[in-house]
């Protein structure tokens, strides 16, 4: 495994989680070495902010990375309010992340997402400026406030934003210190998501932003079930992830095109498995290669390196099946 070049490898829970269970998988994380532990919010799921204080709290050494929420259910003030408390409350070990949210669901809330990428920057501005100490007046397309200010001492810790888009991802390189790649992401399209925006980082006198992208994983010591695993967390994504019909937005053609899955067996898999038919019945080997790490230890860590290949400067696994932390424990000491 030494001659492996790897990403860091963090994990990633989410509001989908009961509380206590992030504190034992956050806990179990930091004590077996993982670099990072990484809290996704999305709408009508439980609120990450309070789970992330307790595993904050609970941890000493893994960063704390908050990835992604919204600057529409949360107004950037209160970001910066939030975000400066858990990183006294963690001794600086928090990462934000910032991102636009899912769109039908800031809808559902009265929400108007049409400008998001202006929404997302406009917020890592104010957020920016107010932990630098200063009393911020801004007037932007999309969020205004007239001298806001901290009333306490706060660290300029890294803002990361979610991208998918290339007029996101353009944006990122030049505003963000980071760039969050979600779920359902293979590596051919993740290598090419990184060149934009190193490419906008570069025009804009900046560092390559890092580069963090969330990816399921199934280990096993048995190879086949492991997969087995993996093949019914795709299923559950794709389901939920695709838009019905024949028309995809770009990002998703694009992660489509990466697979090496024809269209028309791709549309296909995602009709059967809309009909109810298992996913281990619909799904072959070339979605798990896409789209996850599965197998045992050492052949996850054999396919993570294809991600560092690809830019990734940091995995953020969510390990699938009954038994996470064990799952954990075997990747920890693969490492």
């Amino acid at each position: 495994m030494s001659a492996l070049e790897l990403p860091e490898i963090g994990v990633r829970l989410s509001g989908a989680l009961d509380p206590h269970c992030s504190i034992e998988l956050a806990t179990a994380a930091d004590g077996t070495g993982f670099a990072s532990v990484w809290f996704a919010e999305n709408p009508f799921q439980r609120g990450i902010m309070a789970t992330v204080g307790a595993c904050a709290a609970a941890t000493r050494r893994a960063r704390i990375g908050i990835g992604v929420i919204n600057p529409y259910s949360r107004h950037p003030v209160q970001i910066a309010m939030d975000i400066a408390a858990l990183d006294e409350l963690s001794s600086g070990r928090v990462v934000l992340g910032l991102g636009s949210g899912i769109a039908g669901g800031m809808r559902q809330m009265g929400f108007d997402p049409g400008r998001p990428v202006a929404a997302v920057s406009e917020a890592i501005a104010i957020i920016r400026a107010m932990l630098g100490g200063e009393a911020v007046k801004f007037n932007g397309r999309v969020f205004s406030v007239d001298g806001v200010r901290l009333d306490f001492p706060a660290r300029q810790l890294p803002i990361y934003m979610a991208a998918g888009s290339e007029r996101a991802l353009r944006v990122c390189g030049m505003v963000a210190d980071g760039l969050i790649i979600s779920n359902m992401t293979p590596p051919r399209l993740t290598e090419r998501l990184t060149e934009i925006v190193v490419e906008a980082a570069t025009v804009a006198g900046k560092e390559k932003p890092r580069v963090v992208q969330y990816v399921p994983c199934a280990i096993g010591a048995d190879n086949e079930a492991a997969r087995r695993i993996a093949i019914t967390m795709i299923g559950e994504a794709l389901t939920l992830l695709w838009p019905i019909g024949d028309e995809w937005p770009q990002r998703r053609e694009a992660a489509v095109e990466a697979t090496g899955v024809p269209r028309h067996e791709f549309r296909a898999a995602l009709d059967r498995l809309r009909l109810g038919e298992a996913a281990a019945d619909v799904l072959d080997d070339r979605f798990v290669d896409a789209f996850a790490l599965a197998g045992t230890a050492e052949e996850c860590l054999r396919q993570a390196a294809r991600y560092h290949r690809a830019g990734v400067d940091e995995l953020a696994l969510t390990f699938a099946g009954a038994e996470p932390v064990e799952q954990m424990t075997h990747l920890a000491k693969a490492l």
